[in-house]
């Protein structure tokens, strides 16, 4: 199994996508391909992805089951610990201009 889940893409990364695998909700992509087609479509989500964001995972022989790649900025950034592959949130951008607006209220 195989599934390929797009952020912001441009619409000839979706269509590119839709050739291949199954979109079951808008940017999900699901499949059953080998490594080497995998290789191929995600090197196409780098070459087309632009300002989005990427996550690819799929079935393996390991712990898990499963394995995964991203791609562009996000929240959700993978970690290695003890051999597993983890997810680690980064914290909410914050605007210091927000903060002392709502701290000290306009006269």
């Amino acid at each position: 199994m195989l599934v390929i889940v797009l952020e912001n893409a441009p619409p000839r990364l979706r269509g590119r996508l839709a050739i291949w695998l199954l979109e079951i909700r808008a940017g999900v992509y699901v499949g059953a391909y080998n490594r080497k087609i995998r290789d191929y479509l995600w090197q196409q989500v780098e070459t087309g992805l632009e300002d989005g964001n990427a996550v690819m995972a799929w079935q393996t022989a390991n712990e898990a089951g499963f394995d995964f790649v991203t791609l562009g900025a996000n929240r959700r950034m993978p970690v290695a610990f003890d051999g597993a592959q983890l997810v680690s949130f980064l914290p909410l951008p914050t605007d210091d201009a927000v903060e002392v607006s709502a701290s000290f209220p306009a006269p």
